[in-house]
């Protein structure tokens, strides 16, 4: 499964969502324009020492990553979508796609894909829950839709996926 952040612009919550990635095995995918550095120090702390578990791809545009991916199943993440993230179907290809934190993704990239929006229930007059917030309730969605069975051959140590 991916996660892709459409012109991310807070280190931190783009750090957060690479220690998710890490935790999962989800694949990263951030797309150009950056509103920070790789480099950056908030970025770093937040995925503190996760990093060289992260399968991290750099793209310079959102079409970009459609065609590299072309066949695979995209939902697009809005609070502007019709259907609940919970009702929707994720395969093991998978690609989940955020916006920025200040405008989200481009009216005309929801418009083009508007069966494929999801949202996350909340209330009325709140604006939007935190990006790195949102990605996780929908990637922990997905993941059990598949039966966790990544995080199942990852091991059975302390953090790992437990049955009973």
């Amino acid at each position: 499964m991916h996660i892709v952040l459409v012109e991310p612009e807070i280190p931190g919550n783009t750090g957060n969502i690479a220690r998710l990635c890490a935790g999962t095995g989800m694949e990263l995918h951030l797309v150009r324009p950056l509103g920070f550095s790789t480099d950056d120090k908030h970025l770093k702390r937040a995925g503190l020492d996760y990093w060289h578990l992260v399968r991290v791809h750099y793209h310079d545009s959102f079409v970009e990553v459609q065609k590299q991916y072309d066949g695979c199943p995209f939902y697009f993440c809005t609070t502007k979508a019709a259907h609940i993230y919970s009702d929707m179907i994720y395969t093991s290809d998978t690609f989940l796609v955020f916006g920025k934190e200040t405008a989200g993704l481009p009216e005309s990239l929801l418009t083009a894909n508007e069966r494929y929006t999801i949202r996350i229930p909340m209330q009325d007059n709140a604006r939007s829950l935190n990006l790195s917030n949102a990605v996780a309730v929908v990637a922990y969605e997905a993941l059990r839709q598949n039966a966790f069975v990544d995080l199942r051959l990852a091991g059975s140590g302390c953090g790992g996926v437990h049955t009973i």
